[in-house]
């Protein structure tokens, strides 16, 4: 499983030109049931994502075809968390 951090840049005024792209992007990423939650940072820092079901390397490269980060709107971390412990919610994360 993995969180993926989308801290806005020094060029957060482009999103609105890349908020469309960005917004099919994340579209993909549900769709293709690797995203599992997408959201914000509050207040205004950006956005952050669960994935799972893909190896790194893939998210990394799905991560940089996210128009926001071509377009240096955000800054992006990919976090790797091995769950041991889960609400019974979320026990499929760890099969």
């Amino acid at each position: 499983m993995y969180v993926v951090l989308l801290r806005f840049s020094a060029n957060k005024a482009q999103a609105p030109e890349h908020v469309e792209d960005h917004q099919e992007w994340i579209r993909r990423g549900v769709d293709d049931g690797v995203f599992l939650l997408v959201g914000s940072i509050r207040p205004g820092q950006g956005g952050a994502v669960i994935a799972t079901g893909i190896t790194p390397e893939a998210l990394r490269a799905r991560v940089a075809e996210d128009p926001f980060v071509v377009h240096d709107v955000v800054s992006a971390e990919v976090i790797e968390i091995e769950p041991n412990l889960t609400d019974p919610r979320l026990s499929f994360l760890t099969d």
